[in-house]
């Protein structure tokens, strides 16, 4: 992962901890965790954002996915001590017609039950485009989540710029004060991360759908911006566009540009 990294232009990157679509998890090799650890410091690699898989569901209506999710993260951090210092981020988890007040209190109640002192990894709740019965459509939502955690300083936040504007934050015409509402709700010290996506739709269309950076409704100039922010500059970048690897070293180098001439600028 970390050569493929280097080889697109990378200086992080996020993996999967386990099957997306399912519960297996490879074994881990501490002789290839080692080579990668070496490989990062060589090179300058700054945190790493692992994701959890998409059937996680720490609020499922049904208690044998809440189980699932639970022992997944669980084993999931246990795993992540391989890499300390990084970065795991979820999604919250869909309510599934129980009602958000109901997901917000199943989703504590996995988070009390797993995070423990001592343990070296950040946890991150993603931002979410309220597709369904998503929780953690709004910021007010992810707060709530971190207020009923008993170890929040375990916690933080990972935005991704394509479910916020989905979710109807206008980060295109006013950037500086979707920063502020975060600031106010949740606090700028938990946001650590960002998932770089254009859109294919519409602020607030609630669907979730990414597009290449510069090709949706978001366009290349709020990437600009938010390469360039002095409050977002500094925090590992992820893209989840539809591309394979030639597409994601053309936007690494695009992104690169835009913080190069911000730099310039300052």
């Amino acid at each position: 992962m970390g050569r493929t990294a280097l080889d697109i232009g990378a200086t992080t990157f996020a993996f999967f901890t386990r099957n997306p679509r399912g519960g297996k998890a490879k074994a881990i090799d501490p002789d290839d965790v080692a080579a990668l650890r070496a490989l990062m410091e060589k090179n300058g690699f700054g945190k790493l954002v692992a994701h959890a898989p998409y059937t996680m569901n720490l609020c499922s209506a049904k208690a044998v996915t809440v189980d699932f999710a639970r022992r997944a993260m669980a084993d999931d951090l246990v795993r992540m001590e391989s890499l300390p210092g990084n970065y795991y981020n979820f999604h919250p988890g869909s309510h599934v017609k129980q009602g958000a007040e109901r997901g917000i209190e199943l989703i504590c109640e996995g988070l009390n039950e797993v995070l423990e002192p001592g343990i070296r990894t950040t946890v991150l709740l993603e931002t979410m485009a309220g597709k369904g019965t998503e929780v953690g459509r709004s910021f007010e939502e992810l707060a709530r989540i971190i207020d009923g955690v008993e170890h929040d300083e375990l916690l933080g936040v990972c935005l991704d710029t394509c479910h916020v504007w989905d979710g109807g934050y206008d980060i295109v015409g006013d950037l500086d004060g979707v920063l502020d509402e975060f600031d106010r709700v949740i606090g700028l010290d938990r946001l650590r991360a960002l998932h770089l996506n254009d859109s294919k739709n519409p602020r607030g269309s609630h669907k979730d759908r990414h597009e290449r950076i510069g090709e949706g409704c978001i366009g290349a100039e709020a990437f600009r911006a938010v390469v360039t922010d002095p409050r977002l500059r500094d925090l590992p970048m992820i893209l989840e566009t539809p591309n394979e690897l030639p597409g994601y070293a053309a936007e690494i180098s695009l992104l690169r540009g835009f913080a190069g001439e911000g730099e310039a600028r300052g």
